[in-house]
């Protein structure tokens, strides 16, 4: 900002000469000889804009922004779009679905569509309003439901106690949804008029009050007359659209029919034929399909039946109509005319078509080989000829039959070891024989005083003793987890062993942060596996760039069509048959093979078990659900990762496993299951890369302690049991707890204690520390098939936890 009386210079303000910059610039010009060097001319000319301007072009902005939200609200649940997709969750074991279902049924001027196989899913059509709903209904304690329609929900309807809120199986979904990622959603309170005013009012703060930490200013809607349940789907109709990225790139439906057709071959895999309303994107046959919880699959085509929930709804003669309100069944249209109307909209093109190939097929002869050279060839001979024996034999014996004659030495030895072989099996039958006796004397008595009695549950031994079992396995990961925080890394060296063949794999590093590491060095075989990309941002970007084009063809967004998916288990008709969502995805290029995957996660803040690496846990990656073993690794930006042993509750760690590749962004949640089949929200987080050659390193740290001590000079003990153990590790730096740093001289002795040099005199309760490292890789465990989580037990007075949601 310039002073107001500050002098301002005019338009015949004095110019000086620009400096050259010394002889180099003139000379340079000097050799050009007056050429002059080709530029390339920007396609647009960068100019300074004036105020005016710039205002002029904020305003435009902000207008296409409008005009984009208000487009993107009229066409969701429109004459064009997909219908409005509302999912009813309730939170509370008293709260109330089905009334909340028949006041939304009640409208007036609606025709209400009775979903076939669905209990209590609906379609709402208004033809005045010109909006369409449909209504579905999470099942209560079925976590996996909840998810998977919240993947492909328009807006999510909770569903509150008046008194309570929601309970411990509510907050355990509602911990779920946040770190999925939330669509939009709206909150109503059925119910509560039974209770007094004055009470009705508290309830209402109380209420308010309790939800403030996970809703922040979110409005609460009562849910007890007709006139409420208009405003809310007024609500839920103008409301803004909260975006998930991951479903918005890829086109996803809701199956609201399916049919299962068997294959020739064998009745328990067919042709799988859903129906339903694109969404998210256009919908390439010769894309894959991703059914969630089942896996990949291929189209065959794409057809186009007649819309079932279309705002003019074909109406049966002689069916009844009332002047409020129209009821159609879709099994009253009849099926045979549907079936006339169906056209092929597209056919997959097999030079098209995606493969299903999720791995590389190694091929164990790609190695080198060599030939053997001549000298090897006369060891061979000379080898064999050392090892044969001469051994009498009968006249007319072949060398097969003389291979079989043995020494008396052999003989003697294996008459021996036969008689070894006897003395141990007469011992063992003798052992089974007393315990068969005593196994029957202790049944006698019981058959003769037996008799019925009821037993409670709390006092059977059986039972009680498998949970101090339980508690006796979580006692001990207590301990090590435990251990592991106050010593990091340290492990005892073995004396049975010599530690220059139990650590023969690891190795010293000057310095963990700066020391080269290859990471193409000593692949494990499952790398031959997987798939990795020359350049992983840009192949990522490339294709976004694509679906922000639009140039893909196939059916667009709000189309009702059918897919016909080839070579799909029964096993997905028969859940889908119990009621259960079929949610499909379809899968961007390279999307179904399998690489390493990369999340960054923090622990969730209702656990605290320990959870240390390489267990097996449940992940739900974007759209995918599957169960691996992984790596913990710390979240750093260096080129080489220090494992962790256990998930850190207190900082944010790098999950590393094998799994198909998925461009991110996509949220995860980290899941265990328990031994009863409850699944326990362990870690949240999203997708960090996917990079096969970040480099995870164990360390394990070997320590000693100082025996004798000169000056900078020090015989330690305890590190190493034998001289050629402390020979083997000289080459490796040393340093201590306090900070000294040092290297071993020379071994003192046959027992392990050995003279080193560091840079400082050494206290007596200093601990010396030698370091090494290993390079580690998950376990391929990799499982897309997941068992459905046991209801969580219901809890009342739960208090709410505050999270950070995904997008």
């Amino acid at each position: 900002m310039v002073a107001a009386g500050a002098h301002r210079p005019g338009p015949l303000k004095q110019q000086n000469k620009a400096h050259k910059g010394g002889k180099h610039s003139g000379s340079s010009q000097r050799r050009a000889g007056g050429r002059v060097p080709v530029k390339a001319q920007p396609r647009r000319r960068l100019r300074a804009l004036s105020r005016v301007d710039r205002r002029h072009q904020a305003l435009q902005l902000r207008r296409q922004r409008k005009e984009a939200v208000l487009l993107e609200k009229r066409s969701l649940g429109s004459r064009d779009g997909p219908p409005h997709l509302v999912v009813l969750v309730p939170l509370h074991s008293r709260a109330a679905a089905h009334d909340t279902l028949s006041l939304l049924r009640s409208q007036d001027s609606a025709v209400v569509c009775v979903d076939d196989g669905r209990a209590g899913g609906f379609a709402l059509l208004c033809p005045r309003l010109k909006q369409r709903w449909r209504f579905v209904t999470a099942q209560a304690g079925d976590l996996h439901a909840v998810l998977d329609l919240a993947k492909v929900a328009d807006s999510l309807l909770f569903i509150l106690d008046p008194a309570d809120g929601w309970d411990s199986a509510g907050e355990h979904c509602l911990s779920c949804l946040f770190a999925q990622g939330l669509p939009s959603y709206a909150l109503a309170v059925p119910g509560g008029t039974d209770l007094p005013s004055k009470k009705r009012i508290d309830a209402k703060k109380k209420l308010a009050k309790a939800i403030e930490k996970r809703f922040p200013e979110v409005k609460l809607f009562p849910l007890n007359t007709e006139q409420e349940s208009l405003l809310l789907l007024r609500h839920l109709a103008t409301q803004k659209q909260r975006h998930l990225a991951f479903r918005d790139r890829r086109a996803h439906l809701l199956a609201y029919t399916a049919e299962f057709v068997p294959g020739q071959e064998s009745d328990l895999v067919g042709t799988l034929k859903v129906s339903g309303f694109v969404r998210g994107q256009t919908l390439d046959v010769n894309s894959l399909l991703h059914i969630v919880g089942h896996g990949d699959f291929q189209m065959s085509q794409v057809d186009a039946p007649p819309d079932p929930l279309s705002l003019n709804p074909r109406v049966v003669k002689g069916q009844k109509r009332s002047q409020d309100m129209e009821v159609q069944d879709d099994s009253v249209n009849g099926t045979d005319e549907m079936e006339e109307d169906i056209k092929v909209l597209m056919k997959a093109d097999p030079n098209k078509q995606e493969s299903l190939q999720s791995e590389v097929v190694p091929d164990p002869m790609e190695g080198e080989q060599t030939w053997p050279t001549e000298e090897e060839l006369q060891e061979a001979e000379a080898s064999l000829k050392a090892n044969r024996r001469v051994v009498k034999v009968p006249k007319g014996t072949s060398k097969y039959q003389a291979a079989w004659i043995v020494d008396d030495g052999e003989e003697g030895s294996e008459k021996d070891d036969d008689e070894d072989d006897d003395v141990d099996d007469d011992m063992m039958e003798e052992a089974v024989s007393q315990e068969e006796e005593s196994s029957e004397e202790e049944e006698e008595p019981a058959e003769e005083e037996c008799e019925t009695m009821t037993i409670s549950e709390c006092l059977r031994d059986d039972q009680y003793d498998e949970k101090v079992e339980e508690d006796e396995q979580m006692l001990e990961r207590y301990k090590q987890e435990r251990m592991d925080e106050m010593f990091p890394d340290e492990v005892d060296t073995p004396r049975d062993v010599p530690a220059r063949v139990r650590f023969q794999k690891y190795r010293g590093l000057k310095s963990f942060r700066t020391s080269p590491w290859d990471p193409k060095e000593n692949l494990p075989r499952d790398y031959a596996r997987i798939f990795q990309f020359q350049d992983f941002s840009r192949t990522r970007k490339h294709l976004f760039r694509q679906i922000e084009k639009g140039e893909t063809e196939g059916a667009s967004v709000g189309w009702y069509v059918t897919l016909h998916v080839c070579n799909v288990p029964v096993s997905v008709m028969e859940s889908f048959k119990e009621g259960k969502p079929l949610v499909l995805f379809s899968l961007l290029p390279h999307e179904q093979k399998m690489s390493v995957l990369n999340f960054l996660v923090h622990r969730h803040p209702s656990n605290s078990e320990p959870v240390r690496a390489k267990e097996e846990l449940i992940f739900h990656c974007g759209f995918r659900r599957f169960r691996a073993s992984p790596l913990f690794s710390q979240h750093t930006s260096a080129d080489k990762h220090k494992l962790e042993r256990f998930l850190r509750p207190d900082a944010a760690v790098v999950v590393t496993v094998y799994a198909p590749i998925t461009f991110p962004p996509a949220s995860v949640l980290l899941f265990k299951q328990r031994s009863n089949g409850m699944h326990d929200l362990i870690a949240t987080g999203s997708l960090l890369s996917m990079d096969p050659d970040r480099i995870v390193i164990k360390r394990l740290v070997l320590s000693g302690h100082p025996f004798k001590i000169f000056a900078k000079m020090a015989v330690v003990r305890y590190m190493f049991f034998n001289r050629d153990d402390v020979m083997w590790f000289k080459p490796v730096e040393l340093r201590t707890k306090w900070g000294r740093r040092g290297h071993i001289k020379e071994p003192l002795g046959t027992h392990g204690h050995m003279k080193c040099h560091f840079d400082g005199q050494l206290k007596s309760q200093d601990t010396v520390l030698l370091n090494l490292y290993k390079r580690v890789f998950p376990k391929w465990t990799y499982d897309p098939h997941v068992p459905d989580p046991v209801p969580w037990v219901r809890s009342e007075n739960v208090l709410p936890v505050q999270e950070v949601e995904m997008e």
